[in-house]
């Protein structure tokens, strides 16, 4: 055998020992919540594969093979691209705020003309972990709990989350201030800045609810507090959420069988309010493993965190996770009533390929950090700029 051949026999030896690496329950778990979105959407689409079930099983089959392929790219390139794709990123958030789509009255998306549109905020998730992950790995402990250096993360959470806050997404903005700042305080923030920083977040909610928040925003929030003020208007996703939950039961009403959603007085029933039907359908059982399901992902993606052997790894698994788990958490909330609604789907549950795509790309970097656990991602002066 030629030489050639020997390097190319190698090449493949190495790249099928890295696959066999990845976390085959982690992709279970996975696979379990996808199938269980795509069969609500068989149920509420009237027992049809259209229009929702079939594109949602086909875009996480592929999402899962870019999970996949992500995962044996090797941690110092995902550590190389860091700064780059959060310029990119966002340079794209400036770019809607100029020449963006307009649609319902939000300026979120640019158009890529036979490509089709995308909204550049779901690439700045991936790119602003990233990089946060990238300054911290060469930054001094001393540094990261308190120091001038503080300013330099707090500009790279501020700027995007700014942005994407005026087109207006208030969802996703929460998103990426929370995830910033899990991967702050994950990389060693002092207490004292913490809780400093904590008062000047109460301090500046009633001015920012007065005169920053959009009228419509400002309505959300109050009609969380008091839906029934206004039940068929701003009120209505909410009341309507709490009936089809409370109706489930313990077991629920049957596959199929839930008359909320069956009958279209839930709204956004494939997206953003589907665990309201998988409630309504299976009751406060299948709601409970469904949520197992996903505090089983979120742990085991943690646990890799926890073995990354470089700064790098460990801070940028549990940003990804972090992302995963505020998905869940808010749009849980969201729908069982006890936060505003702000359009934040369930995570692999809820139609739709943009916000799969980025949990899936992300999950790609924390099965990544797992298959290249041991490598060491060198601390250069560079990673400080």
């Amino acid at each position: 055998m030629t030489l050639a051949g020997l390097t190319l026999r190698a090449e493949r030896g190495r790249l099928i020992d890295k696959i066999t690496q990845i976390d085959g329950v982690f992709c279970l778990a996975l696979i379990l919540i996808a199938v269980a979105g795509a069969l609500m959407m068989f149920s509420i689409a009237g027992s049809s594969w259209e229009p929702w079930a079939a594109n949602h099983i086909t875009r996480f089959g592929v999402a899962f093979v870019l999970m996949v392929a992500l995962a044996v790219i090797d941690l110092r390139v995902w550590a190389a691209i860091a700064y780059p794709l959060y310029a990119v990123s966002l340079i794209l958030l400036i770019a809607v705020e100029l020449v963006g789509d307009v649609r319902l009255g939000a300026q979120r998306w640019l158009d890529l003309g036979p490509l089709g549109s995308f909204q550049p905020s779901e690439i700045m998730k991936l790119g602003l972990v990233l990089a946060l992950g990238r300054f911290y790995h060469g930054l001094s402990a001393e540094r990261a709990r308190l120091s001038w250096w503080l300013l330099i993360p707090a500009a790279m959470i501020g700027a995007p989350t700014l942005l994407v806050a005026h087109q207006p997404d208030l969802g996703t903005a929460v998103l990426l201030a929370l995830t910033g700042l899990t991967v702050v305080i994950l990389a060693g923030l002092s207490w004292k800045v913490i809780f400093a920083g904590a008062g000047l977040v109460l301090a500046a909610l009633p001015p920012f609810f007065l005169f920053v928040l959009h009228d419509y925003q400002r309505q959300r929030i109050l009609t969380f507090m008091n839906p029934e003020t206004d039940p068929s208007g701003t009120g209505y996703h909410i009341l309507q959420s709490k009936i089809a939950l409370g109706s489930g039961g313990l077991l629920g009403k049957g596959y199929g069988l839930g008359s909320q959603s069956q009958l279209n007085f839930l709204p956004e029933k494939q997206t953003d309010f589907i665990f309201a039907t998988l409630a309504e359908e299976f009751g406060f059982l299948g709601c409970a493993t469904l949520l197992l399901l996903y505090a089983a992902v979120i742990f085991m993606a943690l646990r890799t965190a926890s073995l990354a052997h470089s700064h790098f790894g460990r801070l940028t698994a549990a940003g990804v996770t972090s992302t995963f788990a505020l998905y869940v958490l808010i749009n849980g909330a969201m729908v069982m009533g006890m936060a505003p609604v702000v359009g934040v789907p369930m995570p692999l549950l809820s139609y739709g390929g943009s916000v799969m795509l980025t949990v899936m790309v992300g999950f790609g970097l924390v099965q990544s950090v797992r298959v290249h656990r041991y490598s060491e991602v060198t601390a250069s002066k560079s990673s400080l700029i």
